[in-house]
């Protein structure tokens, strides 16, 4: 289906590869780069403005807003083959699947986007790991082979948009491999278990980039954690600094070396913690930056000036509050996207009760504010 966008893209005099390399190195711009992270999947059965265009995910609403073009490329960096999603029983308004990951999950059977209430994970002991490093972490697996010559048809080196190389995760697809509180027990009664599942992790990517980066240029890397609630990160400081940061210096060495030196990863919660781990190792760039289970954007940046980068930070829950609290919200955000190093958008998916209209209204005040004057 043809998406016909419902506004036009914001006028602009450099490419959006320039302008995202220029805004994020604090170079000069035209204007602000345009992008959003997306919307609940309740969105788009609720929200009349996707309904009647016959918009179903976020990749056609970027289209369909006329949003800056960004891609990522994620190499098979996790398990492969995964687990095959079942159903397990059925009762009531709940479903109990095994997922990709080979968790027994409990979900509403409507399909709504909540957070899975985890039951068991398949992965607990040494032995299980071991059983499962060997069907589904092998490295020469053909899976994990890359087609460079396709990527590079895909994304010449001539194009006008940014593309990121993922990185993958080193404890956060981890600790949905045990859950909260298996990873919890694990690095207490299994480290050397837990230390072996992050060094294959690091493997994984490690090997991921030595294909691609002698023969792509890439903008950006990328990578996922989500390994902080709002009270700070779910494993210890002692864990992260001995064990997962010197795996990301590893990353960050070989993306430095080729050029890459824009490093964001998605992690929720509060990040302050793991802050100076991140930066040390590379990861200079958080996405899409949680404000309510941590500060507002401009605290975290006026602290680490220009080492730090943040993607995201426009608080979802002032989205909510209607017209006159986005305005005042998205004026705290001035400075920042002035200063560069920064982009705005919500801090998350935007969820479903956001009005409609409202949500317009806060894509054509960033226009105004963030886009070119008009001449």
């Amino acid at each position: 289906m043809s998406i016909q966008p419902c506004r036009p893209k914001w006028k602009g005099t450099l490419t959006d590869r320039e302008r995202f390399r220029n805004q994020m190195s604090y170079r000069p711009v035209d204007r602000c780069f345009n992008m959003e992270f997306g919307y609940w999947n309740e969105n788009f059965e609720l929200w009349p403005l996707f309904k009647d265009n016959g918009i179903r995910r976020n990749s056609e609403a970027d289209i369909f807003f006329s949003f800056d073009r960004i891609e990522v490329f994620r190499p098979c960096v996790w398990m492969s083959p995964p687990f095959e999603e079942t159903v397990v029983e059925e009762s009531g308004d709940k479903r109990i699947l095994r997922n990709r990951d080979g968790l027994l999950a409990e979900v509403p059977k409507d399909g709504h986007d909540t957070i899975p209430h985890f039951l068991k994970a398949g992965i607990v002991t040494p032995d299980d790991w071991k059983r499962c490093k060997e069907e589904r972490f092998q490295r020469d697996d053909p899976a994990r082979r890359i087609d460079v010559e396709g990527l590079r048809r895909r994304h010449p080196p001539d194009r006008d948009w940014p593309l990121g190389i993922h990185c993958g995760s080193m404890i956060g697809k981890i600790r949905d491999m045990l859950t909260f509180e298996g990873l919890a027990y694990a690095c207490f009664d299994y480290p050397d278990m837990v230390e072996d599942m992050v060094e294959t992790c690091c493997l994984l990517v490690e090997d991921a980039l030595d294909q691609v980066l002698p023969r792509m240029d890439f903008d950006y890397a990328s990578g996922w954690e989500d390994i902080c609630f709002k009270n700070g990160p779910i494993v210890s400081l002692d864990f992260f600094t001995n064990v997962v940061v010197p795996r990301y210096k590893r990353i960050g060495k070989k993306l430095r070396a080729a050029g890459v030196d824009l490093w964001y990863t998605d992690c929720d919660g509060d990040v302050r913690p793991l802050l100076p781990g991140f930066l040390e190792a590379g990861i200079n760039c958080l996405f899409p930056y949680e404000v309510n289970s941590c500060v507002h954007p401009g605290e975290l940046l006026g602290e680490y000036g220009r080492d730090l980068r943040i993607m995201g930070g426009f608080d979802k829950l002032e989205m909510r509050k209607g017209r006159t609290a986005i305005k005042a919200y998205m004026e705290t955000l001035a400075p920042l996207v002035e200063r560069g190093g920064y982009i705005p958008f919500c801090d998350h998916r935007c969820p479903p009760d956001v009005s409609p209209e409202d949500y317009l209204y806060y894509l054509d005040l960033k226009e105004q504010m963030f886009g070119m004057p008009s001449t």
